[in-house]
């Protein structure tokens, strides 16, 4: 745990970095405030819900710097304001089942003491058949999310923290530790419950469960949901499945508990619990995931009263399901990555025995609806989609899809068609290597010209279980604006990422950074065979997981000339006493580290530190939960002793994913500046 000795440190990291390598910022070079003018001019669509009667589409868009909610008919025409509020942020859209009733998260009230990101959300209620002015539902004080209608209307649930200081993530700033650790200050998540009249909040779920996720069975009677004890932030590796009535002061029994299991879903993780319609089954997504939020695994289904083992009716795939809902009681739509695209399937779902897939279409593009990774609004009957897509090369739009596998998706709204990308064409590359089919994207660079050889810059996704599928980037790091400044980016999804079955993403436990590793590479070679890459000008660079990556590549090969780590870790033996979500360890690692301390030993770049003659960034959050500032601290002060060209730059007060839009834009101009000093982009 981190004490009050950080905040010494990360005061001696500010006044250090200035004697360190610093590179020109985006002021001083006209280009850069270019790409990052460019970015800023997207319109970013929160959410979106279809209506059960299939006629009226609502969405959260980006108006005048925050999401205002708008009402359109299912084709996106006729669209209008809900509300005429100027300066506050409107969230969350869910249509009732009458397809009347509109609830929404708004800010519009004013703020509530110690909410640290921004004015107070409360719940609200619209009747868009009379066009009536919103009704304010609740007075919270706190952090609320995940709203969900009851199936008849009377209730609408949600995910409450009760005055808390911060969002409910471990993305999110940390609150500072201090007093007695681990105690003091903790912050409860819980489900709750609001009639649609208004009315009295009341709080379902036991006070001694931290709830991650719900979920209604359709009679509203029941709830199932993903829990674990305090602290939230940490214990979601940890968590069970329960079921409970949906009253409040209700006890919840225990359905699945890994940590109890025998074959391979023991001690991994669960997510995205629901009823069947007829309530007597539960199916989830069970697999080896890294992160709350980005989920990936196979379905499972058990008994909704318990009393058996959960099936895998998915084994042997070779896509990942990050979502899905029941669509009859022997048929699920679902949302899988596959091979770096999103895909939409029913799978056929017998009583007993392995579901049979039939896809209806694939896109190389992001999806979702605003709820979870890869959701999708439907319509009552299932048979029509509403989602929020973006790829590479077209920008955040409202997508309405006909569920029949010969229609694909179409765009309803045109909010930024206007936008054309200041970056290069991509392209999915494949190879083979090791017995692993690997994918990943590679972005040409801009105003690409073929008889000229460029940089590469190698860029590795976070997780490690999660996959680069194509997006729109917004203000903050990634690929694209590197592509835009003339490199050729690089985008694997190497051993360990979704999307080519649960065999591949289990495939770097106690192996981090090594077989991933080498898969990257040797797509970098596949790469160079048909494209003009020069070998000696390559970069590499990553957040969070990427970020460990770029520190332990650049100690594991010197084929990479200048390299950026976000959020990285130098040394898992001392990052296992120093983060506050330990719990996700084990399943990669096999063991603690006071149980292995040699397959933690292994992995850590520190251990391989004199290797380093790579020009390294390091860039990270002062509060950062997931990966501690001094992971950072380690490996800079290493590269300064190595008399390595280096810079550490510490963010006051964010977190491991950034909160501040002046932050984030720092942080890709001074990667865009570095890679520039060091690595030219295009020459003969």
């Amino acid at each position: 745990m981190r004490t009050k000795w950080i905040a010494a440190a990360v005061a001696l990291a500010f006044t250090q970095a200035s004697l360190a390598d610093t590179p020109t910022k985006s002021a001083d070079d006209p280009r850069i405030a270019a790409i990052l003018s460019s970015l800023a001019k997207v319109r970013t669509i929160e959410s979106v819900a279809l209506s059960p009667d299939g006629r009226q589409l609502a969405w959260a868009v980006k108006t005048d710097g925050k999401p205002v909610i708008e009402i359109a008919d299912a084709q996106g025409q006729h669209a209008h304001r809900i509300t005429a509020s100027k300066g506050c942020s409107e969230t969350s859209v869910a249509w009732a089942a009458d397809s009347r009733h509109l609830a929404f998260l708004s800010d519009c009230a004013g703020s509530a003491p110690g909410v640290e990101e921004g004015k107070q959300n409360d719940i609200y209620t619209v009747d868009t058949g009379t066009r009536a002015a919103p009704v304010r539902l609740t007075h919270l004080t706190g952090y609320v999310s995940g709203l969900e209608w009851r199936a008849d209307g009377k209730q609408l649930g949600f995910l409450y923290v009760p005055n808390a200081t911060r969002r409910a993530s471990a993305t999110a700033a940390a609150k500072p530790q201090l007093g007695e650790v681990g105690v003091e200050g903790i912050e409860v998540q819980q489900v709750a419950s609001v009639d649609a009249a208004g009315g009295d909040v009341h709080v379902l779920t036991p006070a001694g469960l931290h709830v991650y996720e719900f979920s209604f069975s359709a009679d509203g009677a029941r709830i199932a949901y993903v829990a674990a004890e305090p602290p939230g932030d940490n214990n979601w590796w940890v968590a069970k499945l329960y079921v409970q009535p949906s009253t409040e002061g209700g006890k919840g029994d225990v359905v699945v508990d890994t940590a109890t299991l025998s074959g391979p879903l023991k001690g991994l993780q669960v997510a995205v619990p629901r009823f069947s319609p007829d309530g007597s089954r539960i199916a989830f997504i069970g697999g080896l995931m890294s992160d709350q939020g980005s989920t990936g695994g196979d379905i499972w289904t058990v008994p909704a009263a318990g009393g058996a083992a959960p099936v895998d009716v998915t084994p042997d795939i070779h896509t990942t399901p990050a979502w899905f809902t029941w669509t009859a009681n022997d048929s699920l739509l679902v949302g899988e990555h596959t091979g770096g695209s999103s895909r939409v399937s029913r799978y056929a779902l017998p009583a007993e025995g392995v579901a049979t897939a039939t896809r209806l279409f694939d896109l190389p593009m992001t999806i979702g609806d605003g709820r979870l990774s890869m959701s999708l609004s439907l319509d009552a009957k299932a048979s029509k989609a509403a989602f929020v897509s973006s790829s590479f090369d077209k920008a955040y739009e409202v997508h309405v899809a006909t569920l029949a596998a010969s229609h694909a998706p179409v765009a309803v709204t045109s909010f930024n068609a206007a936008l054309k990308p200041s970056w290069g064409k991509a392209e999915s590359i494949s190879w083979t290597f090791e017995g692993h089919e690997v994918q990943g994207w590679l972005l040409y660079p801009a105003h690409y010209n073929p008889k000229k050889h460029y940089g590469m810059i190698v860029s590795v996704h976070g997780g490690p279980a999660a996959a680069v599928t194509p997006r729109w980037p917004g203000v903050g790091y990634g690929g694209a604006p590197l592509s835009a400044l003339g490199y050729f980016v690089f985008m694997p999804n190497p051993r360990g990422s979704y999307g080519q079955g649960a065999a591949f993403v289990q495939a770097n436990r106690k192996d981090f950074g090594y077989g991933d590793m080498r898969d990257i590479l040797a797509g970098v070679d596949t790469i160079e065979k048909n494209h003009p890459v020069d070998d000696k000008r390559l970069g590499l660079t990553g957040w969070s997981y990427g970020g460990f990556m770029t520190m332990f590549g650049v100690t594991q090969t010197n084929r990479f000339r200048a390299a950026v780590a976000g959020a990285g870790i130098s040394n898992w033996q001392s990052y296992y006493g120093q983060n506050l979500i330990d719990q996700w360890m084990t399943p990669y690692f096999g063991a603690s580290v006071y149980d292995d301390p040699a397959v933690y030993a292994k992995s850590s770049a520190i251990n391989f530190i004199k290797q380093v003659k790579t020009p390294t960034l390091i860039v990270v959050g002062e509060r950062d939960a997931e990966t501690p500032a001094p992971q950072s601290f380690e490996f800079w002060h290493a590269l300064r002793a190595q008399n390595v060209p280096t810079s550490l730059v510490v963010y006051p007060g964010e977190g491991h994913g950034f909160a501040r839009d002046e932050n984030r834009r720092d942080v890709l101009a001074r990667a865009l500046a570095w890679f520039d000093r060091y690595l030219p982009a295009s020459g003969n």
